[in-house]
């Protein structure tokens, strides 16, 4: 069995060695019930409040302003669902993107079903917004904008301070889906108008099944699932104690390493894509140059189908991505990829690379060769890599 390489940490990663030692006694000592009122329930909750604490100080809230939840696709259905029928009676127009996240796209999709107005902005060919496009989409009836911080497929960061400012403007409420720059980009909501922000623990060492969300005092925002009065009776449902102990552990390391952090990843990112250009023909680099998560490398290889790509890269014990692991199985191309412009047959054959803390310059020298083999041995079986060779030839 080849030792596993693993390049997907865009999809999750794994739970940090300290990070889980934080949480095991949660699991069997400190087991009590937050809402209890004796003494392993008191710990509990005091546990739930600590961490609380770490996510405010990591993005500049209240702590307060936190609220804990299952995971991100919940914070970001939370966020949507809950300001769009709180603030009803203020309008119904929703602005957001066409290369969300299916958490935000398909929430979008059952709000229309309730009567809510839509509006999908496009992206330029490096995954940006234009910032006019959106003030021109703005209405007086526009309760809400929804732009993710940076995409889980190419990496791009959006302007997301320059987005606040327009949304503060106009006095209407900013979401942001942060689940991909948690824990790899400097987050203020402050500074940066943030109105609501959706994060994923396992996005960032910590374990997966706990996400939270942050909304700010005094937006209006309605719960979503009913039962009892945890989470300050935002969010029913006895309390994750040991993810959540977990997700504040994860992200408190997360921003107190990130400067190294971001600098390993963008070194390894960088080497692998000139030893890719250098060594591979008729490829693509996607998302932006740049304004890029650091660890995010996101090549349309020509001529190859993605899926025989990874299946040949996962013999060699490799793990990769073709984009998002939560549209995995789907024979279509990224939502995402379409909507920078690319076609479908150069689409098809993406693979994202999304680098972490183990992983080294052997890993990406190895990652390299293989490409170099898979990449050949599936064009030489491709018709219309042949026939294109035959042409260039000629």
């Amino acid at each position: 069995m080849n030792k596993i390489r693993y390049f997907d940490h865009a999809a999750t990663t794994a739970v940090d060695e300290q990070v889980l030692n934080e949480m095991i006694p949660y699991f069997s000592i400190e087991y009590g019930n937050p809402s209890s009122i004796y003494s392993i329930g008191r710990n509990a909750k005091k546990a739930i409040e600590e961490a609380r604490s770490r996510v405010a100080h990591a993005i500049n809230c209240d702590a307060k302003e936190i609220y804990f939840t299952g995971c991100g696709s919940e914070s970001d259905n939370f966020a949507l669902k809950g300001v769009a029928r709180a603030n009803r009676s203020k309008g119904n127009h929703i602005i957001t993107t066409k290369i969300e996240h299916p958490a935000i796209l398909n929430t979008c999709k059952t709000l229309k079903n309730e009567g809510f107005i839509i509006t999908y902005l496009d992206v330029d060919e490096n995954g940006l917004i234009n910032i006019d496009d959106l003030k021109n989409r703005i209405t007086d009836k526009t309760i809400l904008i929804s732009i993710m911080f940076a995409n889980n497929e190419i990496g791009t960061i959006q302007p997301i301070e320059e987005i606040g400012k327009i949304a503060k403007s106009k006095n209407i409420i900013f979401h942001t889906d942060s689940v991909q720059a948690v824990g790899n980009v400097e987050i203020d909501v402050r500074r940066m108008n943030i109105d609501l922000l959706s994060m994923s623990a396992h996005k960032f060492y910590g374990p997966k099944g706990v996400g939270a969300i942050y909304i700010r005092n005094g937006v209006k925002c309605n719960k979503i699932q009913d039962g009892g009065h945890q989470e300050k009776n935002k969010r029913a449902g006895t309390e994750n104690v040991a993810g959540i102990v977990g997700l504040g552990s994860a992200v408190q390391r997360a921003y107190k390493n990130l400067k190294s952090y971001n600098a390993k990843l963008r070194k390894l990112r960088d080497y692998y894509e000139s030893e890719v250009e250098k060594n591979i023909p008729y490829i693509k680099i996607n998302g932006h140059k740049t304004n890029r998560l650091p660890g995010n490398s996101n090549i349309s290889f020509k001529f190859v189908d993605g899926e025989a790509l990874l299946l040949n890269l996962d013999m060699k014990g490799i793990c990769a991505s073709a984009g998002s692991a939560c549209s995995s199985g789907s024979t279509e191309p990224s939502h995402v990829l379409l909507a920078i412009g690319l076609p479908d047959n150069i689409a098809k054959g993406t693979l994202r690379i999304t680098f972490g803390m183990e992983n080294t310059k052997d890993d990406v020298d190895y990652l390299v060769n293989c490409l170099v083999e898979i990449v050949q041995n599936l064009r030489n079986n491709s018709s219309e890599y042949l026939e294109f060779i035959n042409k260039t030839n000629k």
